[in-house]
Formats: C-alpha cells, structure tokens, sequence
C-alpha cells in the first residue's frame, strides 16, 4: 500500500478545483535554457575573462577611495612632491619639510618680536649722540696724579669713597657730558685699570690727558713717575645699580636744575616732558640740566645715552638735594 507524501498540496479554494497547467511551464523551461547557452557562450569568448578582472580591478580601485579620514592612504595617489604630505611605512601621511617650515618660522618670528618687544635688549652698534669721545675707540695721552680728597669733583656728585676716579681734560670733558662714563685706562707696562670720570682737568692738561686719583695712578706706576703715557677708551660695564635723579640745590616749580647719577654709560640728554610734548634742557659744566622757567620740573624725565637709547623716569616730586633712584639702567655694550 503506498504511503501518502509528506509535500503538502496548495489547499483549493471551495470553487476553485486545481490541476496540473503544463504549457506554460514548458515555455519558461525552453527560455531558462537558452538563457544558459547564451551566458556560456558569452563566457568562454576571447577577452571575456580579462574584461572580467577589469571590472574586478575597478571595482577594488573604487573601494579604496580613502574617505574623510586622514588615517586612510589612497593606493593610486601619484608620488608626493617636495611640497606634498609624505606617506609614512605605516600608511599614515605626515608633513614634509617644506609643509613645517611655514609655521616654524612663524614662531621663530614671533619669538624674536617677543625677545625685541619685551625685556630683552639689542646692544647699539653705532653712537648716534656720542660727542667727542666714541665707544670703540682707542685714544692716546698721558696719566698724571692728583689728591682727589672727599671725591667731589666738577660732575658734582658729592663726597664719596669710590678712589677709582680720574678727572677729564677739558676738551675731552666737553661740558660735563664725559661725567660718569667708565674708562679703561692701560699704561705701556700692560697694566690696566678702570676708572670713573667725575672731575675736569684744567689747562695746562692736554686733549688725551687724564688726571688720576693717586690710587688708581699707583695701580700702573709708581707715583715717583709723575707722568706716563697710556692708552684709554669707553667702557659700558657690568653693574647692579640704577639711575637716580637729584634736583639741584634750590630748585622749585618756576626754577630747577636736574642731575642723573649712576647711569651705564655717558648721557648724552634730558628731557622733561611738558604740554607741547618733550623739552631737551641744556646742561652745565657742572653737571646739572636746567629749567630756567620751570618748565617740566616734576614731570615726566627722559634720559638719552651716546647709543641714543632712551629711559624714560616717572614724575618726581622736585625735592633739592634727595637721591631718588629710578630702578632703571642703561643697557650693556
């Protein structure tokens, strides 16, 4: 007895009765298989298989299209220039030479207008307001000796203790404006010594000559020597102090004379600052800058060394006599 098939039959509607339909199914039969023939025939004519695996190629170039990602290499990309990022073993691009060199100097540049605009100094190599006597210079003359006493000389700095000092000759002097400036000074033996100028040699000194404190001369020659010939020049020495100012004896609002003391290097002018802008005062043979009216005394101070920098003191208040420091310097040369 045969067994009834697991395959279960499409249940027929109540009015529909299903039977088998076998022309159509012959006809889709018939054109599945000339279908087959065709691809064969496709198949296995010349140059089907390489256009095959060009198509593959394509279709692999188009999937390595790299996408936003800057991890992801393009295979095809044409070889980097000089210019052009360079791709590293690892797949991954990194920058050139010539793509890093933009902002390094950049920040180069910005560094040194930081270092030029902030607290660093560029030391001159010219003397702009320099008079008679010019740093880089050597000049020839003669050493002698005198008593300096309490130290007060013709700058009008006062008593001091500082014996390293020398008085300038007149022409060298050149109306105070040598006052202050630190001088090397060397003798033919090959002995040196540095020595302030705080005084004025008179006639019969001769243009070169310097008149030393006996201590100082002694540091090169025996005082029996009387006179010896030397060699000196300007000196823009290492130093912790600062500039003060000092009003003159008597000074007020209508009349005042303006002293600098301890700068670096020899001042060539000062100013004081008035409605109309900066007022240059004229300076004496001792020392001081006057304001005959009284203009700009209290005001704003403004000091020029022979480099022609400039420092610029705070207002003051006009008091004759007092020592007012600064807390600024000149720069070093």
């Amino acid at each position: 007895m045969a067994s009834s098939s697991h395959r279960r039959r499409p249940q027929p509607d109540r009015d529909f009765e299903w039977r088998p339909v076998r022309g159509p199914l012959v006809a889709v039969a018939a054109v599945a298989v000339v279908a087959l023939v065709a691809t064969l025939v496709v198949a296995f004519r010349p140059g089907a298989a390489a256009g095959a695996a060009g198509q593959d190629r394509a279709v692999s170039a188009s999937e390595a299209v790299p996408s936003s990602s800057a991890d992801t290499a393009t295979p095809t990309s044409p070889k980097p220039s000089a210019t052009s990022p360079k791709p590293s073993a690892s797949g991954r691009t990194t920058p050139s030479a010539s793509a890093s060199a933009t902002p390094t100097a950049t920040r180069a540049a910005a560094s040194a207008e930081h270092s030029a605009t902030g607290t660093a100094r560029t030391p001159s190599t010219t003397a702009p307001a320099a008079g008679r006597i010019r740093p880089g210079t050597s000049y020839q003359g003669v050493a002698t000796s005198y008593d300096v006493g309490n130290g007060d000389g013709a700058c009008s700095y006062g008593p001091t203790s500082d014996v390293m000092t020398a008085a300038m000759n007149t022409a060298d002097y050149e109306t105070a404006k040598a006052c202050g400036a630190y001088v090397s000074v060397r003798a033919a033996s090959g002995a040196s010594i540095t020595v302030r100028i705080t005084n004025e040699c008179p006639a019969p000194c001769a243009v070169g000559q310097l008149d030393l404190s006996r201590q100082a001369f002694a540091k090169l020659a025996p005082l029996s020597a009387g006179r010896i010939t030397i060699t000196w020049s300007l000196l823009s020495p290492a130093t912790s102090d600062t500039v003060s100012i000092r009003y003159k004896t008597g000074s007020t609002q209508y009349w005042c004379g303006i002293q600098a003391i301890g700068h670096r290097n020899p001042l060539a002018r000062l100013e004081v600052h008035t409605s109309a802008g900066w007022l240059a005062l004229t300076r004496t043979d001792y020392n001081y800058f006057l304001s005959e009216q009284g203009t700009g005394c209290g005001a704003e101070i403004r000091l020029t060394d022979i480099y022609g920098e400039q420092l610029t003191v705070p207002a003051l208040a006009v008091r004759p006599d007092v020592v007012q420091r600064t807390g600024v310097q000149f720069a070093r040369h």
